[in-house]
């Protein structure tokens, strides 16, 4: 099951997964894209793809999703959190609502869905989670930066009391991916450099072989695990300052 399944990230994934040859369980808001990116997935690699239409700021949406996790006549045996989103602007100019949101989507979304699936697998003893977070858990990063640092915790935190029961659990945290993400938040991206980006589709490859290997945490790309072990002997005032111009500038509304 992958969730944010219609474009970017999520998308990768499920390219990936197929090409592997594994069914899948599509999640998003919009059905027609939905459909068509299942029917497309069973035509290139005859697979089957079904879909669950769900909006994950909602309540209706996490339970819909929560249901299937647990329908033990139909198991799911990887989940992938993707789903997420960056709102347009700085804390304060920002409405609370669209905040509290993003907290829903990110962290309880996440936490619930990571509960039914870890659950339903731990019975099985055997299956995976894949939480989608960022680089920008690492660094002063704003709502979005300190929901993608609790979803590394969270998942890490889940992965030490799940060891042994066949259940892996990881945390994604990928540097710039060219997906729609920073279009979608109205967002200009132009001053982030070009060796800067990665290809949503090795980091979703990435992630499936750190899955694999047993990995909690993974950084795509080796310029980030690089950037990441410099960032550890800056100060803090120093990433606060980068970390908030970066990829930062917004487009007129």
């Amino acid at each position: 099951m992958i969730t944010g399944a219609t474009a970017g990230l999520g998308a990768a994934f499920a390219r990936r997964l197929a090409r592997d040859g594994h069914d899948l369980v599509l999640v998003a808001r919009d059905e027609e894209r939905l459909r068509e990116q299942a029917a497309a997935m069973h035509d290139r690699y005859g697979v089957n793809a079904s879909v669950t239409v769900a909006d994950l700021s909602t309540e209706e949406g996490i339970s819909t999703v929560e249901e299937r996790l647990t329908d033990q006549a139909r198991p799911v045996d990887l989940l992938v959190n993707n789903a997420g989103f960056a709102n347009r602007d700085t804390f304060l100019k920002v409405p609370v609502e669209d905040e509290l949101t993003m907290l829903k989507v990110h962290c309880e979304a996440v936490l619930r869905l990571t509960s039914a699936a870890a659950g339903s697998m731990r019975d099985r003893g055997r299956g995976g989670v894949v939480n989608v977070a960022s680089l920008a858990a690492f660094v002063p990063r704003g709502t979005y930066g300190a929901s993608k640092a609790w979803v590394v915790q969270f998942t890490q935190g889940v992965a030490k009391d799940l060891a042994g029961s066949g259940v892996r659990l990881m945390a994604l945290c990928p540097g710039f991916v060219r997906t729609e993400f920073h279009k979608r938040a109205g967002m200009d991206a132009g001053s982030v450099p070009g060796w800067m980006w990665l290809d949503a589709d090795k980091v979703a490859g990435a992630a499936v072989k750190d899955l694999a290997r047993g990995r909690t945490l993974s950084i795509p790309g080796v310029r980030y695990k690089a950037l990441m072990g410099a960032a550890n002997l800056l100060p803090r005032s120093v990433l606060a300052r980068a970390s908030s111009s970066t990829g930062r500038r917004y487009a007129p509304r």
